[in-house]
This record gives C-alpha cells, sequence and structure tokens, in this order.
C-alpha cells in the first residue's frame, strides 16, 4: 500500500471541541483513504518546521492530506503548511498557499471581493476605516483569522452610534479573543453554505444548504455562533439545523447562489474543495459572508451532507479530492 501523510493541527489534550475536531476528521479520512488502497500516517504539523519535514520526508510519501487549520492553537498561521509543502514539493491536497492566506484573512478576502464587485457585508477594519453602506447600526465583532465561529458569541455584537469607540471595542475584543478582529455589518435574514469539490471536467457546485434557527425571537440576533457549532446542550446548539429541501420558488436564488460560488472558487484559485458562506436580506440580495478553503470534513459536517446529496459516496469525494491533488 502507499504511503500518505495526513499532516493535521498539533492538537493539544485541553482544546477546544474547534480544534479537537480535526483529529476526528482526521480519523474520517484516514478510514476514507484506506478504502482507496492507501496507508495514512497521522502527523502533527509543529512550530518546528525541521521536526515537521522530518517526520514527512522520512515517509516519502504519495501526497499529504492537509488539514491543518490552526498552528499553535491559532489560525493566522495556517498557510505555513501548505507553504512548507511547496517548499518540499510534495503534492497536497485542498487550496494551495495562496489560497488559503488570503481566504483566512476575512478582512482581506472582503477586499478583493469587493473590488471584483461580489456583495460581501460592510465592514470595518481594525484601524477603523469604514467600507460599504450597512443596513443597519448592528454589527459583530469578528476574529480576523479564526474560523469554526471560533470569538463569536453574544459578547461579539455591538450597537454603533455617534458615540461608540470602535477601535476601543476591537482592541478589547482583541485581547480576549488572542487575534485581530474586524467589525461586519449584521445582516438579518436567511443563512446558506455551498460546498464546492473539484470534478474530472472542473469544479462541481454542490447542493446549497440552509441553516436554520428554530425558536430565536425577535431579541436574539439569528447567529451561527461557537455555541451554535460546538457546545452541546446550549439553546443554540439544540436549536440550530440545516436543510437541503427547498421549493422551487428558491430555484432563482439558489442559482444566483451556485454562480456567486464558482466566481468565489475562480477568483481565489480555489482547488480541491471549499465552502462559500452566505446571507440572503430581505430584499433576496446574497452578501458572501467567508470562503472557507478548508471545510470541514467529518461525517457530522455539512460538506459530508452535500456529496451524500450530490450521490457521490464519502469515499469518493475523498478520491476526487485526491485526485484533483495529483494532477
Amino acid at each position: 500500500m502507499k504511503k500518505v501523510v495526513i499532516l493535521h493541527s498539533d492538537v493539544a489534550p485541553d482544546a477546544g471541541e474547534d480544534e479537537l475536531d480535526c483529529l476526528r476528521q482526521a480519523d474520517t479520512i484516514a478510514e476514507a483513504l484506506r478504502q482507496l488502497g492507501y496507508d495514512p500516517v497521522f502527523i502533527p504539523f509543529v512550530l518546528d518546521l525541521t521536526q515537521t519535514i522530518k517526520a514527512i520526508n522520512s515517509l516519502r510519501p504519495e501526497f499529504v492530506f492537509n488539514l491543518v487549520e490552526t498552528v499553535n492553537g491559532k489560525g493566522n498561521l495556517i498557510h505555513l503548511a501548505p507553504a512548507l509543502l511547496d517548499h518540499l514539493n510534495i503534492p497536497y491536497t485542498g487550496c494551495g498557499t495562496d489560497a488559503i492566506f488570503l481566504t483566512s484573512n476575512k478582512p482581506v478576502a472582503k477586499e478583493i471581493m469587493q473590488q471584483v464587485g461580489i456583495s460581501t457585508p460592510a465592514w470595518i477594519s481594525s484601524n477603523g476605516v469604514r467600507t460599504g453602506v450597512a443596513p443597519s447600526n448592528i454589527y459583530l465583532l469578528k476574529a480576523s483569522w479564526e474560523h469554526a465561529s471560533v470569538g463569536l458569541d453574544e459578547n461579539s455584537i455591538i450597537t454603533l452610534d455617534d458615540t461608540t469607540d470602535i477601535i476601543a471595542l476591537m482592541n478589547d475584543r482583541k485581547k480576549k479573543i488572542g487575534g485581530s478582529c474586524f467589525a461586519e455589518a449584521y445582516i438579518d435574514g436567511r443563512e446558506f453554505n455551498i460546498a464546492l469539490i473539484a470534478g474530472k471536467s472542473g469544479v462541481q457546485i454542490l447542493h446549497p444548504a440552509e441553516m436554520q434557527f428554530i425558536g430565536f425571537g425577535p431579541e436574539k440576533l439569528k447567529l451561527l455562533d461557537y455555541r451554535a457549532k460546538w457546545v452541546e446542550g446550549t439553546f443554540e446548539y439544540e436549536n440550530t439545523s440545516r436543510t437541503m429541501d427547498f421549493s422551487s420558488e428558491d430555484d432563482k436564488l439558489i442559482s444566483d447562489l451556485q454562480d456567486i460560488a464558482k466566481q468565489c472558487w475562480n477568483l481565489f484559485g480555489l482547488r480541491g474543495y471549499a465552502r462559500v458562506d452566505f446571507r440572503i436580506d430581505k430584499n433576496g440580495t446574497p452578501w458572501v459572508l467567508e470562503i472557507n478553503a478548508n471545510p470541514c470534513l467529518s461525517r457530522e459536517a455539512g460538506f459530508a451532507f452535500a456529496v451524500e446529496k450530490a450521490a457521490i459516496a464519502y469515499h469518493k469525494a475523498i478520491e476526487m479530492i485526491v485526485n484533483d491533488a495529483l494532477k
């Protein structure tokens, strides 16, 4: 059997659920790779790059399945993994260094999208520069680099007025979440995401999913925050769900979302697999919240449901991702 490396985040035993999920993904993908005739070996990506290089080179893998989401528990060094693999000239799955860097830095990704006419909610940068017109004065303080809704909770919600010191608020939030942040206008409306996977004849845009917020009253923002994603037993976790069943009334909207998702794939040079998250405002206008260049591949995550909806077996989806890396 051909040896392959599953390169994953170096996850501490006391890490949060978002980081521990990386290890669960690794186990699931290893099972699929074995079905495909490979012998997967797990290697954590540590900041001692000499150690990481020695571990990878000692195996002489045919390719690396890159699952690195954080380095030392933070997302702002996520691009080091593909950069190192580029340096070693070893094929690896998923997006390349540039795409990982540009999409993981959410304010940078928003700036690029705005420049080409892809609608993204108004935002305020860490130095107070405002871009775009917000539909209301409600903003969310978001981590610039972290994904998986890290740092997003009820304390992220702010209401701006003429007396708001937005820079002070962002600096305070930065201390709490341990990294830079920005403020993004809240779009009240429906939330969708679309997964994409590389096929033989180009990118395949999978069926959309809509996140449903059940029992969220008018006083509670419909927000897919950290609790909704990771903390079982909370109201947010128990009352958010996804659906992939839509009426014909949504045909035009779904077509538009798929077109925009494909634009994002081409714009950022994505490869392998990705996901684009949207909000739809009260006028039916789609807004791209962010682009996830390495979305969760666990069996419980939306990506697995999307490939199943497309009648693609899970291990076959992994094979498509691998084949794209080996092209």
